[in-house]
């Protein structure tokens, strides 16, 4: 089994996993779904900053990752909205991710950051789309003065 081949599919499973978890974590918080948000069991106030913008941006970039379209630009707000996260609500706690409460916060933004950096993988809307556009970019093979006259 050449592993080189499992690449591109393990890439996407990773991605597809972190946007729906991402995904559902912005549910919770924007639609109260799921039990709610988890500090208040409740969905948070339209606008509210910056909890309501921080649920939204994991409800928008969750589903473009877990899709897999515009994936890099997505995992790369995702990943700075949840370094937003550690250093200004859970880093003041502890400097330690187990001590603050911060682990998932960590783990979300280190793993967008790998998304962002290594892209989507190859079971994708973006690799779907650089394959059309790639096709439709192929010029025609030009003829030479050589080439046999067929009549």
């Amino acid at each position: 089994m050449n592993a080189s081949r499992l690449g591109g599919p393990t890439l996407s499973l990773f991605r597809i996993v972190i946007g729906l978890l991402f995904t559902l974590h912005g549910l919770t918080s924007v639609f109260g779904l799921f039990g709610g948000n988890p500090m208040t069991g409740e969905a948070i106030a339209l606008g509210a900053w910056p909890g309501w913008w921080a649920a939204l941006i994991q409800l928008v970039c969750g589903a473009l990752v877990l899709a897999g379209l515009f994936t890099r630009p997505a995992a790369l707000l995702a990943s700075g909205s949840m370094a937003y996260a550690y250093f200004v609500v859970h880093q003041p706690d502890g400097l330690l991710p187990l001590h603050n409460g911060g682990e998932l916060s960590a783990l979300f933004c280190w793993s967008f950051l790998l998304v962002a950096a290594l892209g989507p993988g190859s079971w994708a809307f973006d690799t779907l789309l650089a394959r059309r556009r790639d096709v439709r970019s192929v010029p025609a093979a030009p003829v030479t003065d050589n080439s046999p006259i067929v009549v």
